[in-house]
């Protein structure tokens, strides 16, 4: 009876864990993500004005804020199945792992267009029609402007359903990034493939949940 009883009890506390970790997470407030989210970035430029990123330090940095707006990307995508296989919740934070790829991909952009290219639009237009992976990086931009701009409690409110298939953008998005990014390395580094199996994993999470949901409407 002691035995059942305290298997009963263990069993109790691991189904609460999700609420007790949900009941800490909400007293987290998001503006966390942003204050944590943007010292890699100023790190990275600290070591830039030291001269202390490698022999191209420009692109160097560059390719660095690329990726960790991938990542980002990547801790958006989580959100969703977390909450369905561990019922953690983390959506309250979604929407700053969202804007925080969206800055990183803008500081990406601001330093090819700055940095790199010092603002010579001539230059810039011929580099977009002479290489794809511009094209492919500049269109996942402007998706993300797009989602940015909506990314708000006003815009949810004022679209309505329209809101929700506006920010399946992010699926492509996601796709884009990862396109980029082998496009835009001239070699075949393992980093790009880490990035491309994960948000990979995480999309067919979201089409196999699509699939089985579709099935469960459809009447026998």
């Amino acid at each position: 009876m002691a035995t059942a009883t305290s298997t009963t009890g263990a069993k109790l506390r691991k189904t609460d864990r999700p609420k007790q970790i949900n009941k800490m997470l909400a007293r987290i407030s998001p503006w966390w993500i942003y204050a944590i989210g943007l010292v890699p970035a100023a790190w990275y430029f600290y070591l830039g004005a030291l001269n202390n990123l490698g022999a191209n330090p420009i692109q160097t940095f560059e390719h660095l804020l690329g990726e960790w707006a991938l990542r980002f990307m990547i801790a958006t995508l989580l959100v969703t199945p977390i909450r369905d296989l561990t019922r953690i919740n983390f959506y309250r934070f979604r929407r700053a792992f969202g804007l925080m790829t969206f800055y990183y991909v803008l500081f990406h952009f601001l330093t090819y267009f700055i940095l790199d290219r010092a603002m010579n639009l001539p230059v810039i237009f011929v580099d977009i029609f002479k290489r794809p992976y511009i094209i492919v990086g500049m269109t996942a931009f402007i998706c993300l402007i797009v989602l940015a701009a909506t990314s708000n409690n006003w815009s949810i409110r004022t679209l309505g359903r329209a809101w929700g298939r506006l920010h399946l953008l992010v699926y492509l998005i996601a796709t884009l990034g990862v396109i980029h990014f082998f496009m835009a390395v001239k070699s075949w580094p393992p980093r790009p493939f880490i990035y491309a199996t994960i948000i990979a994993v995480l999309l067919g999470y979201r089409l196999v949940r699509l699939l089985l949901d579709q099935r469960r409407t459809v009447p026998a």
